[in-house]
């Protein structure tokens, strides 16, 4: 399951997002997302976890929670739409 997370804080490190998701079960991956030309943190990140039953708990427990002194937002991704091929 791949799960979306906003309004994190900007000194927030992929790290600290894997451990935040730990307790509800494997994290297989997570990245915050970085402006190009900044190398700033945008403030949201993706945590793919391989089993959807701890995904949503995951998701219930920590939606609306504070992290690093913000309240984050917590949600399934959406599937990225497909690229067209020119």
């Amino acid at each position: 399951m791949n799960i979306f997370v906003s309004s994190l804080s900007f000194r927030a490190k992929k790290e600290d997002l894997a451990e935040l998701f730990a307790p509800y079960g494997e994290v297989t991956s997570a990245r915050i997302i970085i402006n190009r030309d900044t190398r700033r943190s945008k403030g949201y990140g993706f945590v793919e976890m391989p089993n959807d039953t701890e995904g949503n708990a995951a998701i219930e427990a920590l939606n609306g929670t504070d992290h690093m002194g913000r309240t984050i937002s917590v949600a399934q991704a959406n599937d990225r739409p497909a690229r067209e091929e020119y």
